[in-house]
């Protein structure tokens, strides 16, 4: 049963406070989508625009020069030189967020909508798994937070974009430097990746009546195939 006096800001702040209670009333008002999706891409775009205007860019141009393979390093390097200066960088990661959500966020959902279907048979439409895949992302926000923060505490303005992710395992636990076969990958497994899977897996079990383990597994497997495959291939 849904409260009418609840509103899209009470889940906005209850999808990190109260995760259950947002997710039980996002279900019936998938327009509230809207909210999240503008706000994480607004901040996360708004972080780039931020990083490129900030950062030594002369620098940034050979320390990507620098990561390049040792035997590719010579013939990318004119490449890299003529392709990277600050307003074609930054336009090109603003429209690559934007298309990479919708991306994300479309075969995220058309995987749980068939998943449902398939498995657990709840009466829930391709529209709702798609604004319960923006919700439980919602707080990469937080991810967007800390990369200012960094910016902001950072001794100089020589940053590769990788130390925005302060909060991923390579930050946190790895340790790798560019150009090592582990830095990617870590870099690209966040908190907030294991934030949302969470806000996934409940999600799935209070919508559908599943059991939190086979929510979990359903919600959990593409992802961890991907970077199973990924640390595999390493």
């Amino acid at each position: 049963m849904t409260d009418n006096s609840y509103s899209v800001f009470n889940a906005m702040v209850d999808i990190v406070a109260s995760p259950g209670k947002a997710l039980d009333e996002i279900k019936s008002h998938t327009s509230w989508l809207w909210w999240p999706l503008l706000i994480t891409m607004l901040l996360a775009s708004g972080l780039f625009v931020y990083y490129y205007s900030w950062v030594d860019f002369p620098w940034l141009v050979e320390e990507t020069i620098r990561q390049v393979p040792a035997e590719r390093r010579a013939e990318s390097a004119d490449a890299i030189r003529q392709f990277m200066e600050p307003g074609r960088s930054m336009w090109t990661t603003v429209i690559a967020i934007v298309i990479v959500s919708f991306i994300i966020y479309t075969i995220q959902a058309s995987y749980l909508h068939l998943a449902n279907k398939l498995i657990t048979g709840a009466d829930i439409g391709f529209s709702q798994w798609f604004s319960f895949s923006v919700w439980t992302a919602f707080v990469g926000v937080f991810g967007a937070l800390a990369g200012f923060a960094a910016i902001f505490m950072a001794d100089s303005n020589q940053m590769v974009t990788q130390d925005l992710q302060v909060l991923s395992l390579n930050s946190l636990l790895v340790h790798a430097s560019p150009g090592e076969p582990m830095f990617t990958w870590a870099s690209s497994l966040t908190l907030i990746n294991f934030w949302t899977f969470f806000l996934m897996s409940i999600g799935y079990a209070r919508w559908t009546g599943a059991d939190l383990v086979k929510s979990t597994v359903i919600a959990v497997l593409p992802w961890a195939m991907i970077f199973g495959v990924w640390l595999a291939m390493i």
